[in-house]
């Protein structure tokens, strides 16, 4: 039988007084007045059973006259009396709750909400991957406006009304950077939405106030990211503009779109790729691969990095690059180059490193579409036999295929070929690019200014290194 847990429960009432062995129902009268519980009691021997209008004039006595579940009663009644067993705990009536009306309010999009839960296969589960931010694109829903829901009033077992009442939702409001249009709170710019209260703001910078690390996992950012303590090896940093760190920066993977600078330095794994679209300024380099569309700023030492920029590497007066290679187009300024010991360090200046990366892409595909055609051309002067002029047969069929590949490749290399000259000519892009160092160049160091080399077998101190267009050669001359 039906069961309401939790209702509470007056002390239970005989419906039917009279001999004790006789059939019988004991009533439990809800507090609420909403469900009414009893329990049947089924005749003793040859004692008066229990029937249904003995039952209804009872009711009626109690003046309940709203929500009678005959259906149930009979079930219990037939039960007591056929099988002579004790039926507990049967809804004998139920009245009708009010429905609580619900004022209209702005839902948050319940994709914005963060649970904190993890996938159950933890031992496969990236944790890095996970971020406390809400990210939020311009234009995406935050909220949604939910219509009033009517109130409707109650009935109780006696058949009085209970009037409904009246809930007020919290829901959310729209704050900076969002707008209403429609039913929905959309945001205005790309960035994090943060919900201060119930109020939804959406703010173009992210602002990390310790290290990138665990507890924030990868960051991923449309807007400027500031970030007040180091970042962690194994943790990736992406923004669609500028990033601010004030300590170290154990680089993993970084692409700014815009400027990136580090107070402390940029230390890497061997693998480590960073990419700037804007200016770079940072105190040290090591261990790096380094990108950047406009100046790099070093303050003290570049150490086996390799380093692109199409504008120019500064440095101080006390930084030095030791070991690695350096593409700046418009010319390196540096205290110091190279070491007497160590890894070979190389200066590349006046040449755009995406033509000159472009350039051995090219040379590479031309060297496997070389291969490939001295191949193709050992297998077809091999090909021969009495049946070769025979046409359908296997062999004849297979020099076609052969002869067909050999056109392709052909038809590719010269394609390529044609793309590679056109890259050659904007190879060179600064022939002023100058070389500047007021300490020392080491021995062993290799420079180069569009594409003429200098190398460096004894020690220079104070120097500019241009090229001389007329000679065609680099020329060292004191500072």
């Amino acid at each position: 039988m039906e069961e309401i847990s939790g209702t509470p429960r007056r002390e239970p009432t005989l419906l039917l007084p009279g001999d004790r062995n006789d059939g019988n129902v004991l009533l439990f009268f809800p507090e609420d007045n909403l469900v009414l519980k009893a329990d049947f009691y089924p005749p003793l021997a040859d004692s008066k059973p229990l029937d249904p209008d003995s039952i209804a004039a009872a009711l009626a006595r109690f003046n309940v006259v709203h929500g009678v579940l005959w259906e149930n009663i009979i079930k219990a009644l037939t039960e007591c009396n056929l099988n002579r067993r004790f039926v507990r705990d049967v809804t004998v009536a139920r009245g009708d709750p009010p429905v609580q009306e619900v004022l209209e309010y702005y839902q948050l999009n319940p994709a914005l909400t963060r649970t904190g839960t993890l996938p159950e296969d933890n031992a496969r589960t990236d944790y890095r991957s996970y971020s406390p931010f809400v990210i939020v694109k311009k234009g995406q829903a935050l909220a949604k406006l939910k219509s009033r829901k009517e109130g409707k009033d109650g009935r109780d077992i006696y058949g009085k009304v209970i009037p409904h009442g009246t809930i007020r939702p919290e829901g959310v409001l729209g704050g900076s950077s969002t707008r209403k249009e429609g039913r929905y709170i959309y945001a205005e710019i790309n960035g994090q939405l943060i919900q201060d209260k119930n109020t939804l703001n959406v703010q173009d910078s992210l602002v990390i106030k310790g290290p990138v690390d665990y507890r924030t996992g990868h960051i991923m950012f449309p807007g400027d990211v500031f970030i007040e303590g180091p970042v962690s090896d194994g943790f990736k940093i992406y923004s669609g503009s500028s990033v601010t760190i004030k300590q170290t920066f154990d680089v993993t993977d970084a692409i700014t779109k815009k400027d990136l600078v580090v107070s402390g330095g940029l230390i890497g794994r061997g693998r480590a790729l960073v990419k700037v679209g804007g200016t770079l300024k940072t105190k040290f380099i090591e261990n790096c691969k380094v990108a950047c569309r406009k100046t790099i700023e070093v303050d003290t030492d570049i150490v086996n990095s390799s380093v692109y920029t199409m504008e120019k590497l500064v440095m101080s007066d006390r930084g030095k690059i030791l070991g690695g290679e350096i593409y700046a187009v418009q010319g390196v300024y540096a205290g110091g180059i190279g070491k007497k010991t160590g890894r070979e360090t190389r200066i590349h200046c006046g040449v755009d490193f995406t033509a000159q990366q472009e350039k051995e892409r090219c040379n590479y595909q031309l060297r496997i579409i070389a291969a490939k055609l001295q191949k193709l051309r050992e297998l077809l002067a091999a090909e021969s036999g009495p049946d070769e002029s025979a046409p359908g047969t296997p062999g004849i069929e297979r020099r076609q295929k052969m002869e067909e590949a050999l056109a392709r490749l052909e038809e590719e290399q010269k394609k390529i070929t044609l793309q590679a000259g056109a890259v050659l000519a904007r190879l060179n892009a600064d022939e002023n690019a100058v070389v500047e160092v007021p300490g020392e160049i080491a021995p062993g160091t290799l420079i180069e200014i569009c594409q003429i080399a200098f190398f460096v077998s004894d020690p220079l101190k104070h120097v500019r290194i241009r090229l001389d267009r007329k000679l065609g050669k680099l020329t060292p001359e004191p500072l």
